[in-house]
């Protein structure tokens, strides 16, 4: 591979080298390559599907191989494709730009994810064949003022309620659902996975408004945790810090934007994700690139466990949603300000536009898990809100709590978890 292309595995660095782009167009190959750039910020699961795509091309048959990439090679020369524009092994960033400028863009796209279309079938069967079971586990507050009746009301029919025989005290509810005693001290079921055979860097996760969820079990280093509150410096520097470059135009064009973007790194002082490349970058990712994670503690738990179904694909992921602030009036939210820096009127918690929030946000989460192999007929669903004594389930037919429709002590809950998922 040229200097300028991307570190890559040495099994993907293997393929390379065996002469696997030759025979692809090169504005395709510049479009995988350009995704593997910063290889070392991509989570392992995105590596692992790069090693399995360029696997399946250079295993596969050369006439289907060519049959597959006929439109795009068609289109090539339409757009301006050739040995000046795109020089042989260099992958740029002014090639990124000649893509995106050129008025058969379009045309070139479609042509692209029709070869996704026909490869990623594939390599969802190769995923599937080598499944395990997975758990997701979606928590909501308990000042929603609704009762279980009224939660999860666009996905009943995916799923079963199920009763829950509510502790004395409210502030068991979690610890004994998660670890199955009450004062939280036991490993949570994250970190039990983690732990396992299965288990892992990066497939455990915890994505919540507070930090309550985090706080408990042993603290294991191998669940990953992203918290609103828990980043709360880190986000108010972004808030400064892009308002400050939009408002001085200090940046030319959008490359430029990107790059000073780029430059915003999470400090130590800031968070324990500052400590791995890879969580770093993610967390300034996702702050940055969804609409509303800066300034909403409940779109910044959904946009970030939908960032981490896409990205690392985890095993068990336990997200935990609270009550948002009513958003001030002329906050000047699309630009990145502070609402509490810049309007003195108190901040007010929204319980009812929470709730509301919530059945969107469920149902967006349980369709993004759905979309991938990995979780497709193998993977439990646990819905339950803080101090409700019904929960609904989304589970495979041989789940343990489908059984019974309780109701079930929390720590017998818990108990069914780990059954489930084998540890």
């Amino acid at each position: 591979m040229p200097g300028n292309g991307p570190k890559t595995s040495p099994i993907l660095q293997a393929l390379l080298d065996k002469g696997v782009l030759d025979h692809l167009p090169v504005s395709f190959s510049a479009f995988c390559i350009d995704q593997m750039r910063e290889w070392d910020l991509l989570f392992p699961a995105e590596r692992s599907y790069y090693e399995r795509l360029f696997g399946l091309l250079d295993r596969s048959n050369p006439q289907t191989v060519e049959r597959l990439f006929a439109p795009i090679r068609e289109l090539e020369p339409k757009m301006g494709v050739n040995e000046k524009t795109w020089p042989a092994g260099r992958f740029t960033l002014e090639q990124v730009d000649f893509l995106n400028r050129n008025p058969f863009y379009p045309e070139w796209r479609r042509a692209v994810a029709a070869v996704f279309a026909e490869l990623d079938p594939v390599l969802d069967a190769e995923i599937a064949r080598s499944g395990h079971a997975r758990l997701v586990i979606v928590l909501g507050p308990s000042d929603l003022p609704v009762d279980p009746s009224r939660m999860w009301t666009r996905l009943p029919h995916r799923g079963k309620r199920i009763g829950i025989h509510l502790p004395d005290h409210l502030e068991d509810f979690v610890p004994l659902l998660l670890t199955g005693e009450k004062q939280g001290h036991a490993a949570t079921i994250a970190e039990l996975f983690a732990a396992g055979k299965n288990g892992g860097p990066y497939t455990s996760w915890i994505v919540e408004s507070g930090s309550t969820l985090s706080n408990l079990g042993i603290n294991s280093p191998s669940v990953v945790k992203y918290g609103y509150t828990v980043l709360d410096a880190y986000r108010k520097r972004l808030m400064r810090e892009v308002q400050h470059v939009v408002e001085s135009q200090e940046v030319a064009g959008p490359r430029q934007l990107s790059a000073r973007l780029k430059q915003l790194k999470i400090l130590s002082s800031e968070g324990h994700l500052a400590h791995d490349p890879i969580l770093a970058e993610f967390a300034r990712a996702i702050l940055l690139s969804g609409n509303g994670t800066l300034l909403i503690n409940n779109t910044f738990v959904e946009w970030a466990t939908v960032q981490a179904v896409r990205r690392a694909r985890p095993s068990v992921a336990v997200i935990g949603f609270g009550i948002r602030n009513k958003v001030k009036p002329f906050s000047n939210l699309l630009i990145y300000t502070d609402q509490d820096a810049a309007n003195p009127i108190p901040s007010q918690m929204d319980t009812l536009g929470s709730y509301v929030d919530l059945e969107v946000f469920h149902q967006y989460i349980w369709q993004e898990f759905d979309k991938y192999a990995e979780y497709r007929n193998n993977t439990a669903y646990l819905f339950a809100g803080e101090g409700m004594e019904e929960a609904l389930v989304i589970a495979p037919p041989d789940f343990p709590l489908l059984a019974s429709a309780g109701p079930f002590p929390l720590s017998d809950v818990f108990h069914h978890l780990n059954e489930w998922l084998g540890v």
